[in-house]
Order: C-alpha cells, then structure tokens, then sequence
C-alpha cells in the first residue's frame, strides 16, 4: 500500500506487476505431459478432505510395504533357483 509505505520496495513493483496480468489458458509446462487418467486423478485427490488424503497416503505406504516383502520373496525365490547366477566366461 502506497499509504503504509511511500517508499518503493526492491522487486515489490515488478512483482505488483505480474500479478496484474491477465492469466492465460494455456497449461504450464508440467501438465503438458500429463494424460487425462493423470489429470482425473489430480482432480480426485485435490477433492479430498485432509482425513481422506491421508488415509489414501497410509493406503499407498501399505501397498509399497507389501510389493517390497513380495520383491524379497521372488528375489529369495530366484536366489534358490539359481536363476539369478550370472554366466561363467
């Protein structure tokens, strides 16, 4: 506010200036990349109460816990296999 502060802040100007700008329809760069299935799943989880996001959040711990212990498994598994075992030279 000019009233509160006459005096012109460094970068403050500039920065009032930008935000003047009309916002354009194009996306930004990172949702360029992005499939519709992406899309629909931001639009789910930014819907989400912060309960619910964080059930989903434990949800996604819990099922990266459970393919780590069936990774360990199979890996054991081909251990024994001997399916793992580079080739002599």
């Amino acid at each position: 506010s000019p009233d509160l502060w006459p005096e012109q802040l460094p970068g403050v100007a500039d920065f009032a200036a930008s935000c003047k700008n009309p916002i354009t329809n194009s996306p930004p760069k990172w949702m360029a990349e992005l499939e519709s299935e992406d899309i629909e799943m931001l639009k789910e989880l930014g819907s989400l109460t912060t309960a619910n996001l964080m059930e989903k959040v434990k949800g996604l711990q819990n099922l990266a816990y459970q393919l780590g212990l069936e990774e360990s498994r199979e890996m054991t598994r081909g251990k024994f296999l001997n399916i793992l075992e580079r080739p002599k030279k």
